[in-house]
Formats: structure tokens, sequence, C-alpha cells
């Protein structure tokens, strides 16, 4: 990876990501729940923030950036289909959008379900996906203006990425979502193993994200709707993709 990958834990259980090139002082950072830690992670390595890269409108991914953009002057880039419930916009991104070279090429992702407008950010050259609260480590976020249809097929478009893709999700639930997916497929060896590495790392501190990809397939079950046996699982063999998507965002959020 020819990026360097800063996590910053923001708020209660938020993540904020930097972005920096071989030789630049200057960095790109996706979301700002809270300044504070941003700020402070910048000034410790003598950094100068030059973007910020907006997901989707909720106050805990946007907290930050008025601050972040008087002291830095930085350019903030989001979501054209929520520019009205953002922070005023330099650039307004859609699907396909790019930006940056090399390591800093960039491709935007429209990724609707968490919210109508919510985008992701693939650096491909990087192997790096900016997910938020659409693709989390372990789950997905809640559908809260979105329908399973179009969540699902978010969930297949970040799917299609390469399998080492590290996924850099919004929030630290990867304990809580594992141990919604183990009441779905108990006997899923991979997922118990990512189960015992979770609470070895929560117990010592450490953070659970990024993830890998090739995990998430694995384990998520989000990403598993449509997949046999996880229908088989459920009770669900002749159900669509999408009718089993739902059942499973309905059991999460009751769990």
């Amino acid at each position: 990876m020819a990026l360097e990958l800063l996590t910053i834990p923001c708020r209660a259980d938020n993540y904020a990501y930097l972005v920096k090139g071989p030789g630049d002082d200057e960095v790109a950072l996706i979301d700002a729940p809270d300044a504070g830690p941003i700020i402070a992670a910048l000034d410790a390595r003598g950094w100068n923030l030059g973007a910020i890269l907006i997901t989707h409108h909720h106050h805990d991914h946007v907290a930050g950036v008025e601050e972040l953009r008087a002291r830095y002057a930085a350019k903030v880039v989001g979501p054209a289909a929520e520019a009205d419930r953002l922070p005023p916009l330099d650039r307004a991104l859609s699907g396909g959008d790019t930006g940056g070279e090399g390591p800093f090429r960039s491709v935007v992702i429209d990724v609707p379900g968490h919210t109508i407008g919510h985008i992701a950010y693939h650096f491909p050259e990087a192997g790096l996906a900016f997910t938020a609260d659409s693709l989390m480590a372990g789950g997905c976020g809640r559908l809260f203006e979105g329908t399973p249809a179009q969540m699902w097929n978010s969930l297949c478009k970040l799917a299609a990425l390469p399998p080492e893709t590290l996924i850099c999700s919004g929030h630290e639930y990867t304990a809580a979502n594992l141990r919604f997916a183990a009441t779905l497929e108990p006997g899923n060896q991979e997922l118990i193993s990512r189960i015992e590495r979770v609470t070895a790392a929560r117990r010592e501190g450490r953070f659970t994200v990024p993830s890998r990809l090739s995990e998430e397939l694995a384990t998520n079950p989000f990403l598993r709707a449509g997949l046999p046996q996880m229908k088989a699982a459920l009770g669900m063999n002749k159900a669509d993709d999408v009718t089993v998507f739902a059942e499973i965002r309905a059991r999460k959020d009751n769990f």
C-alpha cells in the first residue's frame, strides 16, 4: 500500500481516517466526527489537512468539518445527493466521480441505504475503501432512509471489490455485529475464529477496523444473504436475495 493510513478514534465509537502519500505533508481526511482528536493527530505528525471527504450527512460524521476547514483551509467534498444537509461543499460528488492521482486516486461509489445519498471512497491503487456506515466490520448500517433493495445493491457493489481491499468503516461495532452473526451461522468456523480475534483485540484496547474484504465475505451475514447456506440457515431457501437481506436486517435491528 503506497498510502499511509491512520485510524483515529472519535466520540464514543466513531472512527475517522487520515491518508497520506509518500513524501507528502498534506493529507486527506475521511469523515470528521470530532475536530479535537483529528487536530491532535495532525499536529503530532506535522501534517497539514488538504481535503475532507464526507461520506454522508449524519452529525457524527460531519461535526468537526467547519472547525477543521477554518483551521487548515481544507477543501470539503461530499455527496451531491445530500448537499443540502451537509456543510458547504467545494465539490459535490456522485458515483463514478474520481479525484487524485497515483495511490491518491479515488473513485466514488454510490451506496444508498443507511442514508439516501451515502457514498464510499475507493482508492484502487492503495487497496482501501472508506465505507463509513454502509458496509461495516461484521455488519452494515441501519436503513434510516433507504430500502433493503438499495442497501443490498450497495453491498453487492462493495463485495465486488478486490478481496484484499481494506474496508475502513465508521464505528467500533464489530464485537456486537459478530455476536449477532453467530446466531445465524453458529457453525461458521471462520466466524468463530474472527470472534476470538476481535474479543482479544478489544480486551487489549486495539481497534478492529480496518478489516479485510475477504474476511467480511466469509463472516459478515449481510454480505452472505445471497448464499445457499445462509438461506438454508434462515429457512428461506426459495426467497430472493433482497428478501433474505431484509430478514437479516430486521433480526439485527431487534437483536
